[in-house]
């Protein structure tokens, strides 16, 4: 059976001695953080082409999550700026200071540490996020506020998205059926943050003497159970973000027509 040696490696370690021979050669370690780089890099160019080269997504009564809410002149602010580049600003610096995205890009990009058992590759003295720009990541709970605003108008075009003015009646889509489901699981990801939980009752060290106390308890407890899976929140409400826009842009585009029920 073959044994894989643990230790650590000291901070004052040259970046290049050992480096390989402490990396796992049972197993493609390599591959997860290929995949992230992989996955997030995708995602985020395509966020961009969305916003900055395609048209507005929007078609009958779907709006993409990227143009939601809806600002300015027909999605157009300030000159050649959309609106919907100011928008995805909230979403960006939210996922971008998320404890868990923080771990995943941290390894996966920075290889900073490229993995628990060694040491860091950088030999200057450790700041952690006192400093910029990693000192930005603190302002994560502010971009929190800011996400819930934007997931309530994401549920409210949800809910709209049942009126179907293409036909002249109301009914339940495929597109509205995407819609729901994307915002239930961004709404499991918003719900399931670290500093959401924290706000709710996790800075209390007595639930009895603090106001509210039992109904933050329940909070509390409600919101650890979402936390619990909260990286898993995070991949599937990237990828149904993702599913949305290029689901309206099929549409926009005319490949097929929308399959819905009328009431």
């Amino acid at each position: 059976m073959t044994q894989v040696s643990a230790t650590p490696t000291a901070h004052g370690d040259k970046a290049g001695s050992g480096l390989l021979s402490r990396l796992r050669r049972d197993q493609p370690w390599w591959l997860l953080p290929l995949t992230v780089v992989g996955v997030l890099a995708g995602f985020g160019i395509y966020a961009l082409v969305s916003v900055f080269v395609f048209r507005p997504g929007e078609i009958g009564p779907y709006l993409s999550p990227f143009w939601s809410p809806k600002i300015g002149n027909n999605g157009t602010l300030l000159g050649p700026f959309p609106g919907a580049a100011f928008i995805l600003l909230s979403p960006l610096a939210f996922r971008g200071t998320c404890y868990y995205y923080r771990k995943a890009y941290y390894r996966s990009f920075f290889w900073d540490p490229p993995a628990c058992t060694l040491g860091e590759l950088r030999h200057r003295k450790y700041r952690g996020e006192s400093a910029l720009p990693m000192a930005l990541n603190n302002l994560h709970r502010f971009t929190l506020y800011v996400a819930l605003v934007i997931l309530g108008f994401l549920w409210y075009d949800a809910v709209i998205a049942v009126n179907n003015p293409l036909d002249g009646r109301w009914g339940f889509g495929l597109g509205t059926a995407i819609l729901l489901v994307n915002v239930v699981l961004l709404t499991g990801y918003t719900f399931s943050c670290h500093s959401l939980r924290h706000l709710a009752g996790g800075g209390l060290d007595c639930y009895s003497t603090a106001r509210l106390g039992a109904a933050r308890n329940r909070a509390w407890r409600w919101l650890t159970a979402l936390n619990v899976r909260h990286s898993v929140w995070a991949w599937v409400s990237l990828f149904s973000v993702l599913l949305a826009d290029v689901y309206i842009r099929m549409l926009q585009a005319g490949w097929f027509l929308d399959p819905h029920v009328g009431f």
